[in-house]
């Protein structure tokens, strides 16, 4: 597994100047140094998460001559994309990752790596710390109705008076404790705030039609319906990823299985969710939501959802820190030392992640 030219495995990084100095921290750098010969090519094709690069003759080549001496390489940002034909000009690669992607694996020919067998990796799901966190928060920020009341002080208003304490469903229905929690999406994020909520005794249901049922005697939950999770939870969180599939999945007929003071909680991608359908539903007075994301983004400053006081609203903020930021490439870099271990890896891109995020039929589990 190791190169021609030295003993110790030859790792590659490409993407553009702005993403190696926000991802690849010092102390990862040199723990990958002890064990490697790094090299760092730049490259600036224009960049996204959810569409591959753009072709270009000049760039691809430079890049196939940067590939062709490596035993791993690690893409991200302004990278092309590692092709079948970057693969066969490469006669050492055996390792291929991508920093961030949301998943998508859209700079890997991930069938093309399959079919060479080589291992195919994506920490994109670093984000899932933060994240998962900002998903407790806002169950809890939503259940006890604290949107609503931080309106009021903030309006100079008297908040409580008279029994009016009593009626707020902060007080009728405020605490997590012992309640029922509908998870949308049971991936890496899922499976983080499944650890942050075991203090709290839940029964929680589980939509996700691509993780494996052994997920629900790991974490003592029950798989079901999406109307299952829709209808019976006092908290529904949305944590799918936004795929041909899941897109507008919650629509008007979902949002209307939500009973009344269910806690209606994304942390995911707005555009699963019918904007208008959930707006008008909170008009009705009878649920809550806490939205990280919404459709469209920026939330237009003339949405009614911005004023609706049972609507607790942040800028799409829960995989955004500073500490983030060096995180997906830590966990590269445990990937690759577990990989020149002979260990397995964590993160692969396999036939049913390209599955699940093409919107296609999950395999037979």
């Amino acid at each position: 597994m190791t190169s021609q030219k030295t003993n110790r495995p030859v790792v590659g990084i490409a993407c553009n100047r702005e993403t190696y100095g926000l991802d690849v921290g010092d102390i990862d750098r040199q723990r990958l140094e002890a064990v490697s010969e790094l090299r760092f090519e730049e490259f600036d094709l224009p960049t996204s998460w959810d569409e591959p690069p753009v072709a270009d003759a000049d760039t691809d080549a430079r890049f196939r001559t940067f590939v062709s001496g490596l035993d791993a390489i690690v893409v991200c940002h302004g990278s092309p994309r590692v092709t079948a034909e970057a693969m066969d000009a490469s006669p050492n690669l055996r390792f291929i990752g991508e920093l961030e992607g949301d998943r998508f694996a859209q700079r890997i020919d991930v069938e093309a790596a399959i079919e060479r067998g080589i291992r195919s990796i994506d920490t994109t799901q670093g984000s899932s710390y933060p994240v998962s966190e900002w998903a407790l928060a806002m169950m809890l920020i939503g259940l006890r109705n604290a949107g609503s009341l931080y309106r009021k002080l903030i309006d100079h208003q008297h908040v409580f008076e008279d029994d009016s304490r009593y009626k707020d469903p902060g007080f009728l229905r405020g605490e997590l404790t012992g309640k029922t929690v509908g998870m949308i999406g049971a991936g890496h994020i899922g499976r983080r705030l499944l650890e942050l909520l075991k203090p709290f005794r839940l029964n929680v249901l589980v939509h996700d039609p691509y993780v494996p049922r052994e997920i629900a005697d790991i974490y003592d939950l029950t798989m079901t319906s999406l109307d299952n999770v829709m209808s019976v939870p006092d908290v529904v969180v949305c944590l799918a990823p936004i795929t041909p599939a899941t897109r507008g999945m919650i629509g008007e007929r979902e949002i209307g299985l939500l009973k009344p003071g269910a806690v209606f909680v994304n942390v995911s991608r707005g555009a699963i969710v019918d904007s208008d359908a959930l707006i008008a539903r909170l008009q009705k007075g009878d649920v809550v939501a806490s939205l990280d994301v919404f459709e469209p983004e920026p939330i237009p400053v003339d949405s009614p959802i911005r004023d609706l006081p049972n609507a607790f609203i942040t800028p799409h903020i829960a995989g955004v820190t500073a500490a983030n930021s060096h995180r997906f490439f830590s966990l590269m870099v445990d990937e690759l030392l577990r990989f020149f271990d002979g260990h397995e890896t964590r993160y692969d891109l396999l036939p049913q992640t390209l599955a699940n995020r093409r919107g296609t039929p999950p395999a037979t589990r």
